[in-house]
């Protein structure tokens, strides 16, 4: 008989803390993020929504930190963006989607290959897959918005 070990889960601890109507803290490890708990929304924190779309892009960065190495695929800078939808009754999120930017010299079929390995072995990426639609592409250099602010801020008024 074949014996197979079985690795225990992997746990994590957040705390979180109402500072006042209008926002908290959560706190893991020496890190803080502010979160947006004002209903009428704040500008300088995360609200859960946006917390959740983070989360999903950290995993997808953390994916490619980890399977790069690997792979020995060469970068030189990744860009994710996210766009989630949500639905009021009863409120939940109905969909994700994004486009993954990878500055790279690398041929499509390892950039494929890259995409791959981000959509199948990230752990948040696959619970939030298994709860509604995930869905996105993968792009080949710095995405429009990060090429509008280079040139913006190569130009004189800029400075």
């Amino acid at each position: 008989m074949i014996h197979i070990e079985h690795k225990s889960p992997v746990e994590y601890l957040v705390s979180a803390e109402r500072v006042d109507a209008h926002g908290g803290i959560a706190d893991c490890k020496s890190a803080k993020i502010a979160l947006d708990t004002d209903l009428a929304g704040r500008a300088d924190a995360f609200n859960p929504a946006e917390l959740f779309l983070a989360a999903i892009a950290a995993c997808m960065l953390k994916g490619i930190e980890r399977v790069t190495p690997m792979l020995k695929f060469q970068l030189r800078s990744v860009t994710v963006r996210l766009t989630g939808r949500r639905q009021d009754a009863p409120p939940k999120m109905i969909g994700v989607e994004y486009e993954l930017w990878v500055e790279t010299e690398e041929p499509d079929r390892r950039l494929d290959l890259l995409h791959r390995n981000v959509r199948n072995f990230g752990t948040i990426f696959n619970t939030v897959l298994a709860a509604c639609p995930l869905e996105g592409t993968i792009h080949r250099g710095l995405p429009p918005w990060r090429r509008d602010a280079s040139r913006s801020a190569d130009l004189p008024e800029a400075r």
